[in-house]
């Protein structure tokens, strides 16, 4: 009756199908969203250990966030964890980027992250622990080729990170990020060999990174142990930025 909730975007598969089930290994009831392969995302709750609830909806949709806030509360009656991993790309050299496609990283990437947390706030802070978690990306920090909209809207989550840390801290609530690096999921799986190679080049420990190796931090970040950490940005990338 005491297990904690959490409620994790884009979780259907990568690092957010890594997070749900790393977060309810640790014993979180997990409330799943997806864009739309909700069959995917049911697949991934059916693999958790404890009590899950899958909603779909597009998070650059105010009121669809404020809806998954609210069945969240119905369904389990608080809200610890935050974890807002759901992402887009839209990747092509500036002068060839149209509006679309600037604004639509920025309304999933950055914009749903804001709609998330302004509506999960007031039950984060009702919580023994409180925690909101963001994905960023190290794209955010050290920028990338192509990626001017991602890149952009990566570096918004940061400072909108340490931002809310500071409106929030008082309240118990902390806020941090995560920003992976270059890690095995579906979307790198598609980037051509030989672009993949030149980036592992940079990386300091010369691999790409596990999706459970941004969920551990994610999980940690979501625990006791990081209790007194906040507005952080925490690199998942085997050195890939520095």
């Amino acid at each position: 009756m005491d297990r904690k909730a959490a409620l994790v975007t884009g979780a259907s598969r990568g690092i957010g199908a890594a997070c749900a089930l790393e977060l309810s290994r640790l014993g979180f009831d997990i409330v799943l969203t997806c864009r739309g392969n909700v069959a995917l995302a049911e697949e991934v709750a059916s693999q958790c250990v404890t009590d899950t609830l899958v909603l779909a909806g597009d998070c650059a949709d105010s009121a669809v966030c404020k809806d998954w806030v609210a069945k969240t509360i119905e369904r389990f009656g608080r809200l610890d964890v935050l974890v807002n991993n759901a992402g887009l790309t839209r990747d092509t050299l500036l002068l060839r980027m149209t509006d679309e496609q600037f604004d639509d990283v920025l309304k999933v990437n950055l914009y749903g992250a804001f709609y998330l947390c302004r509506s999960a706030l007031k039950y984060l802070m009702k919580s023994p622990a409180g925690r909101v978690i963001n994905i960023s990306s190290v794209s955010g920090i050290a920028g990338n080729t192509g990626q001017s909209n991602y890149a952009a809207s990566k570096a918004g989550l940061i400072g909108f990170t340490k931002s809310l840390s500071k409106e929030v801290g008082k309240r118990g609530v902390t806020v941090n990020a995560v920003a992976p690096g270059w890690i095995e999921t579906d979307m790198t799986g598609a980037v051509p060999e030989e672009v993949t190679q030149s980036i592992l080049e940079r990386v300091t420990l010369a691999r790409a990174g596990k999706v459970w190796e941004v969920a551990s931090a994610v999980g940690f970040l979501a625990g006791e142990g990081a209790s007194y950490i906040t507005g952080q940005v925490l690199s998942v990338d085997g050195g890939l930025a520095l």
